[in-house]
């Protein structure tokens, strides 16, 4: 298996492999562009460079950084504002009428616990995000993490678990406090 296969896989790997580099460096080339980009359709069209979205209108405001860019899938209507990190080194899905206030990180990679096999290692678990879903600002979503259709991620929340549809969890780690009816 290469490197990229390990990373999409789960395994472990090493992210100083050399098309792991090249697949950074195009990322980082693309978001340094979609960053200094003042025009929302000219930046537009740069995101769909770097992300998959299903009808090409994903709207990111300028501050947004990630792993690759490949490994993110959005649905129709996803908007992300300003400053948000959200490191693909596994894959991202994200639902249709997506929704993430600014600072908010969505982060796939993982780390061992050993300093020894830390060195030069690490992994990486996917990130799915349902439909209708909005996430407050400075909102951190962790490796693994599944949320459900129309829930809502308080500002500031840590989401270290899976959160079911229709729900609104906050804090540090996110906690349920109120279910919502669908309307």
């Amino acid at each position: 298996m290469t490197e990229r296969e390990k990373m999409l896989a789960g395994l472990p790997y090493d992210p100083g492999d050399p098309d792991l580099r090249d697949g950074r460096a195009r990322a980082v080339a693309l978001t340094v562009a979609i960053n200094a980009e003042p025009d929302r359709d000219r930046r537009r069209a740069l995101v769909n460079q770097l992300v998959r979205a299903s009808d090409s209108a994903a709207i990111i405001m300028p501050g947004f950084y990630c792993d690759y860019g490949v490994n993110i899938h959005f649905g129709s209507n996803a908007f992300v504002n300003a400053n948000s990190v959200f490191l693909d080194c596994a894959e991202i899905r994200i639902g249709d009428n997506f929704q993430a206030g600014p600072g908010v990180q969505l982060l796939t990679p993982e780390h061992p616990l050993d300093a020894v096999e830390r060195r030069g290692r690490e992994s990486a678990r996917p990130i799915v995000i349902g439909d209708d879903v909005w996430i407050g600002g400075g909102a951190i979503i962790l490796a693994g993490v599944s949320i459900g259709d129309r829930a809502v991620i308080g500002a500031g929340s840590v989401v270290t678990r899976d959160v079911p549809a229709d729900v609104v969890v906050v804090g540090n780690p996110a906690k349920i406090v109120r279910r919502l009816t669908p309307a």
